[in-house]
């Protein structure tokens, strides 16, 4: 169950704040790193996120022991046992062992315990069922360091039971095996991730974005959604994709461009989605409104979608520029993109040799070598013309603005006030 000593110091381990919060709760019984931390830092993962912390006392007491040694406690979510201690910069989520008493999906009814091995029985996987002591001494229940270093994603018992209890778990099943999982999933948790499929539509849109766009981030998203498709899930996850395989093709060409681009390290899960979106403008709405998208987000998405395949590959460096002036430079990149990745897809549908990538990268570094220049003129030039302020007025200031344009931005001041007086005249 446990290796003597498991875990040389990390960084995170022994920083100041980590150190501080560990040693005042420690008087209310040994606390431990759980969940996250544990899983990537066993990982060999560099970038650890937020470290976690269970401790046998309970939350009113946690609070005292932090408030003892002048750390800052808040009350998170108290009845359940959750607090969150605040030293600097350095927040720490920190919760008293649990047992379950009743299930209600994502929430329960629960009980305090001293029982380590019973609040590691109520995580999801074994490979965030971990606990780890301050000196790095690990605690392994239920094998999931085996289970880490295999790539295998298991649930902690039955896994039709664990679905049962929170249906979310069926995403987050997906979610670990595209970021976790080397070679076929486990078996069991597949099974029970397809027959409970049709329960995905119950959760809300918000818990669904939120696994998705993580799905959606992993080094190979379309792997994971391919499996969500064999699985019967992503038709519940996603019932406006492009036909079957379509979209899972498509977001492959683009993770491939993305990294060809130097974009790997920063996916974007709006413009992933997009490639896996059929191209209209009520798959975008639909699919928004059912993940609950911010406003800024939906209607991106709804650019995207619409606009996906608008940069041929055959486009001029002078008609990215002024598409870049027009639409901004990272909309112009979303679109390249999606447009490249499209032109692949195809490729590979009529097994065809054609390759733009060579023309799809020059348009990318074209556009992002293009600083858009500020329009020379104003109403002002126009009224000191003669012209008074109105529709008139917008509209000559609009076709000079198109004419300068449309010569790549070459135009002067003289010749564009010259060009302003012309249109005037024309009325």
């Amino acid at each position: 169950m446990a290796r003597r000593p498991t875990l040389a110091p990390q960084p995170w381990m022994i920083a100041e704040p980590t150190r501080a919060v560990m040693a005042a709760l420690a008087p209310g019984g040994e606390a431990r790193f759980v969940g996250g931390s544990v899983r990537d830092a066993l990982a060999g993962r560099k970038r650890i996120g937020d470290v976690d912390i269970a401790t046998p006392s309970p939350p009113e007491r946690a609070m005292e022991l932090l408030a003892a040694a002048n750390i800052r406690a808040i009350p998170t979510g108290i009845e359940h046992g959750t607090i969150t201690a605040v030293l600097g910069d350095a927040h720490f989520e920190i919760t008293t062992l649990r047992r379950d008493v009743r299930t209600f999906g994502r929430h329960a009814e629960v009980a305090f315990t001293d029982d380590w091995r019973e609040d590691a029985s109520r995580r999801d996987f074994t490979m965030n069922a971990m606990s780890l002591t301050a000196a790095g001494e690990l605690f392994d229940y239920f094998g999931g360091e085996a289970d880490l270093a295999a790539g295998r994603v298991r649930f902690v018992g039955e896994a039709s039971a664990r679905v049962r209890e929170d249906v979310l778990r069926i995403l987050r099943f997906f979610r670990f095996h595209a970021h976790y999982g080397k070679g076929a999933p486990d078996g069991e948790a597949l099974a029970a991730a397809s027959a409970a499929a049709a329960l995905v539509p119950d959760l809300s849109g918000e818990r669904v974005w939120a696994e998705l766009q993580r799905i959606l981030c992993a080094p190979d998203p379309a792997a994971a959604l391919a499996l969500m498709e064999g699985a019967g899930v992503l038709a519940h996850v996603l019932p406006y994709r492009r036909t079957e395989g379509a979209g899972v093709t498509r977001l492959a060409a683009l993770a491939e461009v993305e990294a060809a681009e130097g974009l790997a390290d920063t996916p974007d899960a709006v413009r992933r989605l997009a490639a896996v979106l059929r191209a209209d403008a009520d798959a975008a709405a639909e699919t928004a409104a059912r993940l609950k998208l911010s406003r800024a987000d939906r209607e991106r998405l709804d650019r995207l979608v619409r606009r996906g395949a608008s940069v041929a590959p055959d486009m001029s460096a002078a008609e990215a520029r002024r598409e870049v002036y027009r639409s901004g430079a990272d909309l112009f990149r979303d679109l390249a993109l999606l447009s490249w990745a499209g032109e692949q897809a195809e490729a590979r549908d009529r097994h065809s040799r054609r390759d733009a990538s060579a023309a799809f990268s020059a348009l990318l570094e074209a556009a992002h070598g293009f600083a858009p220049p500020v329009f020379p003129l104003s109403g002002k030039n126009a009224q000191a013309m003669g012209l008074a302020p109105g529709p008139a007025m917008g509209r000559a200031l609009a076709a000079v603005e198109n004419w300068w344009i449309e010569r790549d931005f070459r135009a002067g001041r003289d010749e564009l006030l010259a060009r302003l007086e012309e249109e005037i005249r024309k009325g």
